[in-house]
């Protein structure tokens, strides 16, 4: 059991790279700041700040303030939206998927660890499982990976966006940085994709005084 342990701490530092992966994930979608737009005109964005994100645009303003919210206003985006572009979208999609595939490579990464320290000498169960967590995370990684390097380009090339009059916003900002959604995205981007490589790199442990089961 203890060979058995001990071939598997990079799969266990693999969970741990993944756990925050995932957590950091989740972060990066649900944070509104993945565009930062600096506008002129501040008669209604008063700070003359916007924070555009892939579910909604928030901006200060002493005019416009949603329910719920001090001097605040934020508007969701509509499936149905033309305007909105395509990267935003695509976001949204692979954001969700990245988060349920990273939830099973965790899932099947705990399976195999507790085959492990349980000494359940099961080689190709382990083993199964180790490569499933690793290609989830890879996957997981990648469909954060696109959505990231996509906005970023945006950002880099001060792309606009023709958002409808409701939503209060020009057509085009005096200038955009980078928001905290990036960064954190690519952090996790990082981790999935190293705890994918950990978990792939798994090897049970060939002795001759164990039989395992195949």
């Amino acid at each position: 059991m203890n060979s058995l342990v001990s071939s598997s701490h990079l799969q266990l530092a693999a969970f741990a790279l993944g756990t925050v992966g995932w957590i950091l994930c989740t972060v990066s979608m649900g944070t509104v700041e993945w565009r930062v737009w600096h506008v002129d005109n501040t008669t209604i964005i008063s700070s003359g700040v916007a924070w555009v994100g892939i579910w909604k645009v928030c901006f200060i303003s002493y005019l416009q303030v949603s329910p719920g919210y001090i001097e605040q206003f934020c508007h969701k985006f509509s499936g149905y939206d033309s305007s909105i572009p395509a990267e935003i979208y695509a976001a949204q999609g692979l954001l969700l998927i990245a988060m349920f595939t990273g939830l099973l490579g965790l899932t099947a990464t705990v399976f195999a660890l507790r085959n492990v320290y349980m000494g359940i000498t099961h080689k190709t169960l382990i083993t199964r499982f180790f490569l499933m967590g690793g290609c989830f995370y890879i996957f997981a990684g990648l469909c954060v990976l696109i959505p990231v390097s996509w906005n970023f380009y945006s950002v880099a090339h001060n792309q606009s966006i023709a958002f409808p009059p409701s939503y209060y916003m020009p057509s085009s900002p005096a200038a955009q940085e980078v928001g905290a959604a990036i960064p954190v995205g690519i952090v996790a981007v990082i981790l999935l994709l190293l705890s994918g490589i950990f978990s792939l790199l798994y090897r049970f442990p060939v002795t001759t005084n164990t039989i395992t089961k195949c």
